[in-house]
């Protein structure tokens, strides 16, 4: 009796999402993995991230090289910190929002189970549970967790987004000089300015914006203010698309001059001047 081929397994649910991420930005690739995450060859899992210790150190070490290569002298402790949390906390919110965002599904992604290798632009993670909505065809899938309405949703984006970054920001905090407010600070802009941006190479940047605007209205617990757009008019009447950040880089500290486009301390006049050069 000829046995029939096993059918190959079934994609994840988010899976779909990952890919056209990596497709809209190739310097993000996306994998998933079961049973043991990738490791050596730069790989760093974000649990040790949160420890706080050799991990962390070996992290830091990259941006300390890399702003002295790219800017030709040294940034403090803190500065050099800010630009790490950045550079893993700016993909590590797209994990989440991005499958919210196209497929109204919210992967659960605690630390132990998302590994970084930031030189090739590569996350890993490994996903038990994710949240949707009741007509959501995975809605019956193992793992599932559905929830009533729109807003709930949204309320599973923020709680999965903060579960995973919260023990990260206690890892950086004794790096940096910044208290609670400014690190949740840090993590609004991660989560608005990473889909903001994706929004926009996918063609979907009005969608997005709308979208952030309900994601973080204010007033939501641990993140600091709202997803803070407005708009700006150009020259010519344009309209032109900004918002004001919840936190500061720190870029100035290596240039003063050139501050971040939607930096609180970047004028209106200058934001305009900028905007209407790029397009």
């Amino acid at each position: 009796m000829t046995r029939a081929p096993a059918a190959p397994p079934a994609a994840h649910p988010v899976a779909e999402a990952y890919t056209r991420l990596s497709a809209a930005f190739p310097g993000l690739q996306v994998t998933l993995w079961d049973t043991a995450p990738p490791s050596g060859d730069g790989w760093v899992c974000a649990a040790g991230l949160a420890a706080g210790g050799e991990s962390l150190d070996t992290f830091l070490a990259w941006d300390d090289a890399q702003i002295v290569r790219d800017y030709g002298r040294r940034a403090r402790p803190d500065v050099i910190a800010s630009f790490a949390l950045h550079r893993y906390a700016w993909p590590a919110c797209l994990l989440i929002t991005i499958p919210w965002f196209l497929h109204r599904r919210v992967p659960r992604l605690p630390v132990q189970d998302v590994s970084f290798q930031r030189e090739l632009g590569r996350m890993a993670v490994r996903i038990g549970t994710f949240s949707c909505l009741p007509d959501d065809p995975a809605a019956a899938l193992p793992g599932a967790r559905v929830v009533p309405d729109e807003e709930a949703l949204r309320a599973e984006v923020r709680a999965a987004v903060a579960q995973h970054l919260q023990p990260v920001l206690e890892g950086f905090r004794t790096r940096m000089r910044r208290g609670p407010r400014a690190l949740w600070g840090m993590a609004s802009d991660e989560i608005v300015e990473g889909l903001w941006y994706l929004g926009h190479l996918l063609g979907e940047e009005p969608r997005a914006v709308a979208a952030l605007e309900q994601l973080l209205p204010g007033a939501t617990t641990p993140y600091v203010g709202s997803a803070g757009f407005r708009e700006l008019t150009g020259p010519r009447g344009e309209t032109l698309a900004t918002r004001d950040r919840a936190s500061c880089c720190m870029f100035y500290t290596l240039r003063p001059d050139d501050t971040c486009v939607t930096c609180p301390r970047t004028a209106d006049a200058d934001r305009i001047k900028r905007l209407t050069a790029a397009t």
